[in-house]
């Protein structure tokens, strides 16, 4: 069975690959330490489950200085002339969009199609996360096929794309980041905290008060925190669960899918987004590095308050 382990791995084998080429890029001024980034990374993904939780903890403070020290930085990289782009622009055309449109395709279709697909037989991927090993399967896919489209190698894939990830930086795993710091935050108890404020502060027999609280404390600790990830085990488990579920009898289901999109509008208009928000500006060249920001508030404000209603009819058995 192909289980999320299976994913890990390809991951810590795809950055470990990105390291070794770091490592060996002469025209890197930081490459020891950009390599090293990299490497310390893949070091989590492939054998994070034998290592001691204080080792990995020692690892994630390392990256830290790292990136804070700006040790990831961008180096020296096989490109194509801008007459070379040009011309396989015009010979692709819109076929280029092909492999992108297959990553959605090919999820949808494992996860949609699973028991027609396997039929009687037992399903050959991980039920728990068929999703997330859908998506990296028809990631592998999407590559070949963009390989085969554009006559390159995977070689040319990894080294084309380490100039992204050079270029993004410690800004690439930072969802991940926050996101187990919100299971911290959950675990420790913050989503208690919550709840003993918002009870104190609000009328928790008002239902609408309570949706409000909790899809404006989505967006919030999103803002705060630059993923909603990190502010959804809080939120739902300080307002959400005890206030919503347990009280007024919303269904879990709705109310946490509704409960991210707010999150999700938070995501739009905070600067700790950054892979979201600063990353774009700056591959850009963008002059105001808070463009992307200020362009998205205008959607992000009204998609908050159509959650809200979304949420307040929607949720309520």
């Amino acid at each position: 069975m192909i289980s999320l382990q299976y994913v890990y791995w390809l991951l810590g084998g795809y950055l470990a690959w990105l390291a070794l080429l770091g490592l060996r890029d002469r025209g890197n001024p930081r490459r020891w330490s950009t390599g090293g980034f990299w490497a310390l990374v893949s070091l989590v993904l492939l054998v994070g489950e034998h290592l001691p939780s204080a080792l990995v903890g020692a690892i994630v403070i390392a990256l830290a200085l790292l990136a804070g020290l700006g040790g990831v930085r961008l180096g020296r990289y096989r490109e194509a002339t801008p007459a070379q782009k040009t011309a396989e622009a015009r010979r692709l055309g819109n076929r280029l969009f092909l492999p992108a449109l297959l990553i959605p395709a090919i999820t949808i279709a494992i996860v949609l199609g699973q028991s027609y697909l396997w039929g009687a037989y037992a399903t050959p991927f991980d039920p728990q996360h068929l999703t997330l090993v859908a998506l990296a399967i028809a990631c592998v896919i999407a590559v070949l096929a963009a390989c085969a489209l554009t006559r390159q190698t995977p070689g040319e894939a990894v080294e084309q794309s380490r100039r992204l990830l050079d270029a993004i930086g410690w800004a690439a795993i930072l969802p991940l980041l926050l996101a187990t710091l919100g299971s911290v935050f959950a675990a420790s108890g913050v989503g208690e905290a919550v709840a003993a404020l918002v009870t104190a502060g609000i009328p928790v027999d008002n239902r609408f008060v309570v949706v409000l609280a909790y899809a404006l404390g989505m967006a919030g600790f999103t803002m705060i925190m630059g993923n909603g990830f990190a502010a959804f085990p809080v939120m739902t488990a300080g307002i959400g669960l005890p206030l919503l579920v347990q009280l007024h009898g919303a269904d879990p289901a709705p109310l946490a899918a509704i409960g991210m999109l707010c999150g999700y509008c938070g995501t739009l208009m905070t600067p700790m987004a950054a892979n979201f928000n600063l990353v774009p500006a700056a591959l850009l060249e963008l002059k105001d590095p808070y463009a992307v920001i200020r362009a998205q508030v205008g959607t992000a404000l009204p998609l908050l308050g159509a959650n809200v209603l979304l949420m307040y009819f929607l949720v309520f058995r």
